[in-house]
């Protein structure tokens, strides 16, 4: 396992990893906001994001990390790979770029929060709905 920096090769294998996640840890999303957001992110937001590529022995992508300053704004991990280690190796990267992180975490996706926990963040926030003002509470995290 290794991490390197995303190239644009890499952003179709970034929207199948972000889709492979979703759909094993968000199902309450409702199907409407499930497609708006997948637009979202393959549109606008991986395109335009800070990418770190977590790979396999054979450079093969199995999780991304973005960061905007010192808040993670996405880490995900292919669910085929889930409890391998690719999400560790991303967060610590992350605290290798910036030691004082911030990041939300749907409040819904209970293996997110578990995860970061259980890494020493802690909550520090609450906000009832996601940042599009859909209905889906996030926790805000420090560490």
């Amino acid at each position: 396992m290794n991490v390197r920096r995303g190239t644009p090769a890499d952003l179709p294998r970034a929207l199948e990893i972000w889709r492979s996640a979703v759909d094993a840890t968000h199902g309450f999303l409702s199907p409407a906001d499930r497609t708006e957001i997948e637009d979202l992110v393959g549109e606008r937001f991986l395109p335009n994001a800070d990418l770190w590529i977590a790979v396999d022995d054979a450079d093969q992508p199995m999780g991304f990390l973005a960061m905007e300053g010192s808040k993670i704004e996405a880490l995900f991990v292919d669910s085929a790979a889930h409890g391998c280690g690719y999400g560790s190796l991303l967060l610590d990267h992350a605290l290798l770029l910036e030691p004082h992180l911030s990041v939300d975490a749907n409040e819904q996706a209970s293996n997110a929060l578990a995860f970061y926990l259980a890494r020493g963040f802690r909550i520090v926030g609450r906000s009832p709905t996601d940042d599009h003002g859909r209905p889906y509470a996030l926790v805000r995290l420090e560490r």
